[in-house]
């Protein structure tokens, strides 16, 4: 992002466990640090979000989300490819969870429902998800099983990123098709981007 010429860059995550263990564990805040110290932010306090309405959500009408993300030029979701016992799977849709203060108000209702109302207003520009290795069972915090498959996929569109990662690997022991996974099926029915990944073109590099 600094080589294309942004002016600021910001990695943002309210943590479920402890910040300054996340940051550690992770390796963000080691990498990021010779780059900018101050890049690397949890959000874990109110003050970081502010309440915004949600158009056209089903469920979710309004939340607080992060007020960096909202005046962000640029969105880049980066999930780390894992299962949810909840929802199937964790990927870029349901990682923006990460970005609002109250995350509890979306399990009281129709989760999958909600993430897609939450995607409406925090869409990512692109997105990168590292499936270098991939927690297949027992997500999203485990334990469960953990496949290596050395691949990263990058989409400009959220919704097909996600749907090519459900048919990429293996979840649970078997594969799925993406319209079998609820929020990335009624993501792409209400246009937020497309989850017929046979229709779209794919390339793949090694290296």
């Amino acid at each position: 992002c600094k080589e294309a010429g942004a002016a600021r860059v910001m990695i943002l995550d309210h943590t479920l466990a402890s910040a300054k263990s996340c940051v550690r564990q992770s390796g963000i805040g080691p990498a990021c640090r010779s780059i900018d110290k101050n890049m690397v932010k949890t959000i874990n306090s109110s003050s970081f979000f502010r309440e915004v309405n949600i158009p056209d959500a089903k469920s979710l009408n309004q939340t607080d989300a992060a007020k960096e993300a909202l005046k962000a030029d640029v969105l880049i979701a980066v999930p780390k490819a894992k299962s949810h016992s909840g929802t199937g799977v964790s990927l870029s849709m349901k990682g923006m969870m990460g970005l609002i203060y109250d995350r509890g108000i979306m399990h009281r209702m129709d989760l999958n429902e909600t993430i897609v109302d939450l995607a409406s207003l925090l869409k990512a520009d692109l997105t990168i998800i590292d499936g270098s290795s991939v927690l297949t069972t027992g997500g999203p915090g485990g334990p469960g099983k953990v496949v290596r498959k050395d691949t990263i996929i990058v989409s400009k569109d959220m919704v097909a990123a996600d749907a090519y990662a459900v048919a990429a690997f293996e979840w649970y022991g078997r594969k799925f098709k993406p319209n079998q996974v609820k929020h990335i099926r009624l993501a792409h029915e209400r246009g937020l981007g497309r989850s017929d990944i046979e229709n779209l073109t794919i390339k793949k590099i090694n290296v």
